[in-house]
């Protein structure tokens, strides 16, 4: 048996099954709401139920003790006994979000490549980090120092937030990762951060461009779209030197074929490098987006990798016809104490 829930304010309708509460049934089928702890205790899920039957089978949640709303339900535990309308703020933007800093451990590590690890972040029991596909968050060191890394994972598969973290010659922290970090290590983090993330509300054709491990909030901007049924077509560019370079190549040609309105393009700077011998896509990979799309006009374009690739596109496809109000860019800058060292090192 399943309910249907309708949003008073915009409309929007989800299903609920028996069992599931509100709020994963929402975040399950892409409709953004906010919350925090996910265990009934914060509030940040509350919600006011305009019409229509709940009930908490785990018994009322300390969030209702603490409500001044009428009608108040708390959403991550609330499960419907009825077709429910509900009014609530749904997540759609930036300032939506809340930022926090929370203890985490880095439950899993794996290396995808010779200098890409992926590191799966476990937050506390009682938190979740809601975040916007494609958003990044920081580490904060000991020392004072911070490091900032892409969510690589969509927003409805939060349980890990994931990672993908390049080894840095002279980065100490890139370099404790690779060399000394054990799995369960205990770090702390602040997040979500950053403007970068996928419009999902536009109806325009998308091309993404990726360097190197620009590849990770791309992945997670793919994820969700392809979770939430956006239609328009998507096409992926992934630059990277050489063909062992392209570390998650396996899982882009899959989406390639699950879904036809995606594609995918990978380009190799130095295919010389590459065994077997490259047979695709060669040089810079900005050229390869203009030599597909002579037109850029109407596009929505994101950009993800090093600020010279960021540099060189954004008046190369300007002069292709995008438009800059078109253009998302998420540059990777090394951090200064690391470009000192390397500096320092020649």
């Amino acid at each position: 048996m399943s309910f249907q829930v309708s949003i008073a304010s915009s409309g929007h309708q989800f299903r609920v099954s028996e069992g599931q509460s509100i709020l994963d049934a929402a975040l399950q089928q892409g409709i953004g709401l906010p919350y925090g702890c996910r265990n009934g205790a914060c509030g940040s899920c509350i919600a006011t139920l305009v019409s229509g039957d709940i009930h908490y089978p785990q018994g009322a949640p300390p969030a209702l003790e603490e409500s001044s709303a009428s009608k108040p339900v708390v959403l991550c535990r609330a499960h419907a006994a009825s077709d429910l309308v509900i009014a609530v703020r749904e997540v759609q933007t930036n300032p939506d979000i809340s930022i926090k800093i929370l203890p985490c451990r880095a439950e899993h590590l794996r290396r995808l490549s010779h200098d890409v690890m992926q590191v799966m972040l476990k937050l506390p029991e009682t938190e979740r980090m809601q975040f916007l596909a494609g958003q990044y968050l920081e580490f904060l060191l000991k020392d004072g120092r911070r490091r900032a890394f892409s969510i690589a994972n969509a927003p409805h598969l939060d349980e890990f937030l994931e990672l993908h973290i390049r080894h840095v010659p002279g980065g100490s922290f890139t370099g404790h990762v690779f060399e000394e970090m054990k799995d369960r290590a205990m770090l702390r983090v602040e997040g979500p951060l950053g403007s970068f993330y996928l419009r999902d509300e536009s109806r325009r054709p998308v091309i993404m461009m990726a360097g190197g491990t620009g590849f990770a909030p791309l992945k997670g901007m793919l994820e969700h779209a392809f979770h939430t049924g956006f239609d328009q077509p998507i096409h992926l560019f992934w630059g990277v030197r050489a063909q062992q370079d392209l570390y998650m190549d396996a899982l882009a040609r899959a989406w390639s074929q699950q879904h036809p309105r995606f594609r995918y393009t990978p380009v190799l700077s130095e295919p010389a490098h590459s065994v077997p011998a490259w047979q695709g896509a060669t040089g810079l990979v900005s050229d390869a987006v203009a030599k597909d799309y002579p037109s850029l006009d109407g596009f929505d374009i994101y950009m993800s990798g090093p600020p010279a690739m960021i540099e060189t596109a954004t008046p190369q496809f300007v002069a292709h016809g995008a438009q800059l109000g078109h253009l998302y860019s998420d540059a990777f800058e090394f951090a200064q104490d690391v470009l000192d060292k390397i500096k320092r090192n020649g």
